[in-house]
């Protein structure tokens, strides 16, 4: 299989073989020209009763990332959970895990983006918790922690997209049994506004 987008060469082929679906599908959507079939009611039906994803993305909640749309994707294909600042707390987490363990996706999307406002608001109140977003800013102080002069909101999700994965990783069996089995690949994405494009990290 062409690896045009560098790919690393450890990833299983059957998470590759997605993996690539899903980049190619983002150059349709840059170039302006989406060829995603399965949005109509009939598509709904034929999964009325069961569904078949290839692939799970934890996408943030904001408005201008729409995995479907960006991944020119329909109905059926992916299994999306998003939160703000793609934040991994235990209901984000046991979503994940359910596609991986019942739905058995051999690929999970982390899709960080440019301009995310959780990274902005971090910056501006980081160390403190004053009552509000108190979870969603315990996810995302500890890459602060470690790195506290960061500037750039957008390298500053970056970062916080591997630190996710890190996160998945140690605190999910189910996710890292897969992924050392061999049956689950993670590719950190980030999501460029000004180009459209989903990059690897």
């Amino acid at each position: 299989m062409e690896n045009k987008y560098n790919l690393p060469a450890d990833i299983p082929e059957n998470a590759k073989k997605e993996l690539i679906k899903l980049l190619n599908g983002n150059r349709n959507f840059v170039n302006g020209k989406p060829t995603a079939q399965n949005m109509t009611l009939e598509t709904l039906q034929k999964y009325a009763f069961h569904q078949e994803p290839y692939a799970v993305v934890l996408s943030c909640s904001d408005s201008r990332v729409v995995p479907e749309i960006i991944f020119d994707c329909g109905i059926g294909e992916l299994f999306v959970v998003r939160v703000a600042g793609i934040t991994a707390g235990p209901n984000v987490i046991e979503s994940i895990e359910y596609a991986v363990k019942k739905l058995q996706v051999p690929l999970l999307i982390l899709l960080g983006h440019d301009d995310c406002g959780v990274m902005k608001y971090a910056k501006e109140h980081y160390p403190e918790i004053d009552g509000n977003f108190t979870s969603i800013l315990n996810c995302v102080y500890p890459v602060l922690d470690k790195e506290e002069d960061i500037t750039c909101h957008n390298y500053f999700a970056q970062q916080h997209t591997i630190w996710v994965e890190d996160v998945l990783m140690e605190r999910s069996k189910i996710i890292r049994d897969a992924v050392e089995a061999g049956k689950l690949y993670i590719a950190k994405c980030h999501f460029d506004h000004s180009t459209g494009l989903v990059n690897l990290i």
